[in-house]
Protein backbone atom coordinates (compact mmCIF):
# COMPACT_ATOMS: atom_id res chain seq x y z
CA UNK A 1 0.00 0.00 0.00
CA UNK A 2 1.59 3.21 -0.54
CA UNK A 3 1.06 6.16 1.56
CA UNK A 4 0.60 9.48 -0.14
CA UNK A 5 0.78 12.82 1.97
CA UNK A 6 -0.81 15.92 1.12
CA UNK A 7 0.45 19.07 2.59
CA UNK A 8 -1.82 21.92 1.65
CA UNK A 9 -1.01 25.33 2.00
CA UNK A 10 -2.16 26.87 5.68
CA UNK A 11 -4.59 23.92 6.99
CA UNK A 12 -4.23 22.14 9.92
CA UNK A 13 -4.49 18.20 10.64
CA UNK A 14 -2.12 17.45 13.24
CA UNK A 15 -3.88 13.93 14.55
CA UNK A 16 -3.75 13.04 10.81
CA UNK A 17 -0.47 14.02 10.77
CA UNK A 18 0.55 11.98 13.95
CA UNK A 19 -1.18 9.30 12.49
CA UNK A 20 1.68 9.63 8.83
CA UNK A 21 4.50 10.00 11.04
CA UNK A 22 3.62 6.87 13.03
CA UNK A 23 3.69 5.16 9.94
CA UNK A 24 7.13 5.51 9.49
CA UNK A 25 7.16 9.05 7.89
CA UNK A 26 9.39 11.21 9.77
CA UNK A 27 11.53 14.11 8.17
CA UNK A 28 9.28 13.49 5.22
CA UNK A 29 6.24 15.18 6.95
CA UNK A 30 7.62 18.21 7.34
CA UNK A 31 5.87 20.78 9.10
CA UNK A 32 2.04 22.28 8.57
CA UNK A 33 -1.34 20.14 7.91
CA UNK A 34 -1.46 16.59 6.44
CA UNK A 35 -3.98 14.40 5.15
CA UNK A 36 -4.03 11.45 3.45
CA UNK A 37 -5.03 11.32 -0.37
CA UNK A 38 -6.41 8.73 -1.97
CA UNK A 39 -6.09 10.29 -5.45
CA UNK A 40 -3.28 8.80 -8.18
CA UNK A 41 0.15 10.18 -6.89
CA UNK A 42 2.70 11.24 -9.59
CA UNK A 43 4.33 8.68 -11.19
CA UNK A 44 7.75 8.45 -8.96
CA UNK A 45 8.09 8.15 -5.85
CA UNK A 46 9.34 11.41 -3.80
CA UNK A 47 8.27 13.67 -6.58
CA UNK A 48 6.04 16.43 -6.14
CA UNK A 49 3.71 17.94 -7.79
CA UNK A 50 0.97 20.71 -8.03
CA UNK A 51 -2.79 19.86 -8.58
CA UNK A 52 -6.28 21.42 -7.97
CA UNK A 53 -7.16 25.10 -7.33
CA UNK A 54 -5.07 25.28 -4.30
CA UNK A 55 -0.87 24.61 -4.69
CA UNK A 56 -0.67 21.03 -2.93
CA UNK A 57 2.36 19.28 -2.25
CA UNK A 58 2.48 15.55 -2.96
CA UNK A 59 5.11 13.44 -0.96
CA UNK A 60 5.47 9.89 -1.75
CA UNK A 61 5.92 7.71 1.53
CA UNK A 62 6.00 4.24 -0.98
CA UNK A 63 5.63 0.96 0.28
CA UNK A 64 3.87 -0.38 -2.46
CA UNK A 65 6.19 -3.17 -4.57
CA UNK A 66 8.41 -1.37 -7.37
CA UNK A 67 7.86 -1.95 -10.78
CA UNK A 68 11.54 -1.61 -10.96
CA UNK A 69 13.27 -5.03 -10.93
CA UNK A 70 17.59 -5.64 -10.78
CA UNK A 71 19.56 -8.24 -12.48
CA UNK A 72 18.96 -10.94 -10.06
CA UNK A 73 15.08 -11.05 -10.11
CA UNK A 74 15.21 -10.53 -14.51
CA UNK A 75 18.33 -13.56 -14.54
CA UNK A 76 14.75 -15.25 -11.95
CA UNK A 77 12.58 -14.45 -13.96
CA UNK A 78 14.39 -15.55 -17.16
CA UNK A 79 15.08 -18.73 -15.77
CA UNK A 80 11.66 -19.62 -14.71
CA UNK A 81 10.86 -18.59 -18.40
CA UNK A 82 7.23 -16.57 -17.02
CA UNK A 83 8.17 -13.27 -18.64
CA UNK A 84 8.05 -11.55 -21.86
CA UNK A 85 11.10 -8.79 -22.43
CA UNK A 86 10.60 -6.15 -24.69
CA UNK A 87 13.46 -4.36 -25.75
CA UNK A 88 12.84 -0.63 -26.45
CA UNK A 89 16.02 0.29 -28.17
CA UNK A 90 16.70 1.33 -31.38
CA UNK A 91 17.41 -1.63 -34.26
CA UNK A 92 20.40 -0.40 -35.05
CA UNK A 93 21.61 -0.64 -31.23
CA UNK A 94 20.28 -4.69 -31.13
CA UNK A 95 22.56 -4.97 -34.31
CA UNK A 96 25.44 -3.62 -32.97
CA UNK A 97 25.29 -4.36 -29.46
CA UNK A 98 23.30 -7.45 -29.07
CA UNK A 99 20.20 -8.41 -27.31
CA UNK A 100 18.67 -10.15 -24.09
CA UNK A 101 17.86 -13.42 -25.44
CA UNK A 102 14.67 -14.02 -25.92
CA UNK A 103 13.68 -10.10 -26.00
CA UNK A 104 11.39 -8.69 -28.61
CA UNK A 105 12.80 -5.50 -30.11
CA UNK A 106 9.75 -2.47 -30.07
CA UNK A 107 11.49 0.73 -29.97
CA UNK A 108 10.40 3.06 -27.25
CA UNK A 109 8.40 5.57 -29.77
CA UNK A 110 6.15 2.24 -30.86
CA UNK A 111 5.41 0.68 -27.52
CA UNK A 112 2.09 2.36 -27.54
CA UNK A 113 1.23 1.42 -30.62
CA UNK A 114 2.84 -2.17 -30.59
CA UNK A 115 0.93 -3.14 -27.58
CA UNK A 116 -2.63 -2.10 -28.68
CA UNK A 117 -2.11 -3.96 -32.43
CA UNK A 118 -4.51 -7.18 -33.52
CA UNK A 119 -3.11 -10.12 -32.07
CA UNK A 120 -2.00 -11.35 -35.69
CA UNK A 121 -0.82 -7.97 -36.78
CA UNK A 122 1.68 -8.25 -33.66
CA UNK A 123 2.37 -11.63 -34.65
CA UNK A 124 2.98 -10.76 -38.37
CA UNK A 125 5.39 -7.74 -37.33
CA UNK A 126 7.19 -9.29 -34.31
CA UNK A 127 6.93 -12.73 -34.71
CA UNK A 128 5.39 -13.48 -31.59
CA UNK A 129 2.32 -13.45 -29.57
CA UNK A 130 1.32 -10.33 -28.18
CA UNK A 131 1.73 -10.06 -24.17
CA UNK A 132 -1.88 -10.78 -22.50
CA UNK A 133 -2.34 -7.09 -20.20
CA UNK A 134 -1.90 -10.09 -16.96
CA UNK A 135 1.10 -11.26 -18.01
CA UNK A 136 4.72 -10.25 -16.24
CA UNK A 137 6.23 -8.11 -19.16
CA UNK A 138 9.66 -6.39 -18.37
CA UNK A 139 10.79 -3.33 -20.37
CA UNK A 140 14.56 -2.95 -21.17
CA UNK A 141 17.03 -0.85 -22.39
CA UNK A 142 20.63 0.44 -22.75
CA UNK A 143 20.72 2.18 -19.06
CA UNK A 144 16.73 2.22 -18.01
CA UNK A 145 15.70 5.54 -18.96
CA UNK A 146 13.70 4.49 -22.29
CA UNK A 147 12.46 1.11 -20.67
CA UNK A 148 11.02 3.21 -17.50
CA UNK A 149 8.95 5.78 -19.89
CA UNK A 150 7.56 2.38 -22.01
CA UNK A 151 6.69 0.71 -18.91
CA UNK A 152 4.60 3.77 -18.01
CA UNK A 153 2.90 3.27 -21.27
CA UNK A 154 2.27 -0.36 -20.64
CA UNK A 155 0.78 0.77 -17.08
CA UNK A 156 -1.44 3.25 -18.72
CA UNK A 157 -3.02 0.41 -21.37
CA UNK A 158 -3.88 -2.28 -18.37
CA UNK A 159 -0.64 -3.60 -18.42
CA UNK A 160 -0.67 -4.57 -14.51
CA UNK A 161 2.40 -6.57 -14.63
CA UNK A 162 4.72 -4.31 -16.38
CA UNK A 163 8.27 -3.60 -14.75
CA UNK A 164 11.04 -2.37 -15.90
CA UNK A 165 15.08 -3.38 -15.52
CA UNK A 166 16.83 -0.26 -14.11
CA UNK A 167 19.96 -1.41 -15.16
CA UNK A 168 19.59 -2.20 -18.63
CA UNK A 169 21.22 -4.08 -21.44
CA UNK A 170 25.00 -2.37 -19.87
CA UNK A 171 24.25 -4.12 -16.79
CA UNK A 172 23.19 -7.40 -18.28
CA UNK A 173 26.39 -7.31 -20.02
CA UNK A 174 28.31 -6.07 -16.91
CA UNK A 175 26.97 -9.28 -15.02
CA UNK A 176 28.69 -11.47 -18.01
CA UNK A 177 25.15 -13.03 -18.98
CA UNK A 178 25.91 -13.99 -22.81
CA UNK A 179 23.57 -11.71 -25.34
CA UNK A 180 22.09 -12.58 -28.50
CA UNK A 181 23.81 -11.05 -31.58
CA UNK A 182 21.27 -10.85 -34.55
Amino acid sequence: MSAWLVRPAGAAALALRNRVLHRGATAAAGSGRMRLCSARPPRKCGGYAVVGVRSVALRSLCTAPSNTISYEQLKALLDSQSVVIIDVREPWEINEYGKIPGSINIPVGDVGAALQMAPQDFKEKYNRTIPAKSESVVFSCLAGVRSLKAMDVAVSLGYSRAQHYLGGFEDFVRHGHPVKQQ
